[in-house]
């Protein structure tokens, strides 16, 4: 991987424009997918394992594990992320995600300025990749707001003149003592769906990406554009963590889920055991 990065970086371009593509949807039309775009963020740790993710190889070997398990339909990432896996040849006959802004860095002064500096909607129709995905955190006390809500609305309106589907992650955040917390109180969630819904000049392609939360019948109520759900990260026992994914999957309008370190590093270090669980929540089946 080192040498080829170093000698031959056309074979990053190479490689995506020869791999094999799927339809966005088939079979039962749901998406079972795998987050990897954490690093980008800053977000190395995993419950009480501050660089859970910090070694390259470790997580690459974790996403090969999670890629290869039956049911998994692709994966979510940054550039870095993407380019390597394309390079494992990992990526024929997936969906690939392409994860846009990650300007606004967990913990930074400047957090709730959350400007592009991933993936443009452009890059992603270069690499051939299947969906775009975007975060829009809401803070109706922080100027910076209506940069992000500008930017992701512009992205919005380049994905509809691409054809291109792109997945909204909306919060209502707050300053809370120095740092950014998102509210996922149920009434909060619903204000954020409405508020990332209308970005934009048409909605033909958006989807929503949206945590867990107490009466997600309601929240699935407020939206009729297609949804995935947000694994977030890892709360509570495996046990309580998968079981109020099941039963939200179950619910009109949701599609299913994207994962990421609660697959990927799980409790027991089984990779192929939890994505196996996942997948039959989201496909109905065990692999």
């Amino acid at each position: 991987m080192r040498r080829v990065r170093a000698e031959s970086p056309e074979a990053v371009a190479q490689k995506l424009q020869a791999r094999r593509r799927r339809p966005l949807l088939q079979g039962d039309g749901k998406l079972m997918l795998v987050a990897a775009d954490h690093p980008a963020r800053g977000a190395l740790g995993v419950r009480d394992q501050a660089t859970a993710m910090a070694d390259r190889y470790e997580l690459l070997a974790r996403l090969a594990i999670a890629l290869s398990r039956p049911g998994v339909d692709g994966v979510l990432g940054t550039p870095d992320i993407i380019d390597d896996l394309a390079l494992m040849g990992l990526l024929d006959d997936k969906i690939v995600v392409g994860s846009m802004n990650r300007g606004g860095l967990r913990g930074a002064a400047f957090e709730m300025d959350d400007r592009f500096t991933g993936y443009d909607i452009d890059s992603i129709k270069r690499d051939g990749l299947d969906f775009a995905k975007t975060l829009v955190r809401v803070n109706l006390e922080d100027p910076a707001t209506v940069a992000t809500l500008e930017a992701n609305a512009r992205a919005v309106d380049d994905a509809y003149r691409a054809q291109l589907p792109i997945m909204l992650e909306p919060f209502m955040s707050n300053w809370v003592d120095g740092k950014i917390v998102n509210d996922l109180s149920t009434e909060e969630v619903i204000k954020s769906v409405a508020i990332a819904s209308g970005l934009g000049n048409s909605s033909a392609y958006t989807w929503m990406k949206l945590p867990v939360v107490e009466n997600m019948e309601a929240v699935m109520a407020s939206t009729t554009l297609p949804t995935l759900l947000l694994g977030g990260e890892p709360k509570g026992t495996p046990e309580e963590v998968f079981a109020s994914w099941q039963k939200t999957l179950a619910l009109p309008g949701v599609r299913g889920l994207v994962v990421g370190r609660t697959l990927i590093y799980p409790h027991d270090d089984n990779v192929a055991g939890a994505v196996d669980t996942a997948v039959a929540m989201v496909h109905g089946t065990a692999s």
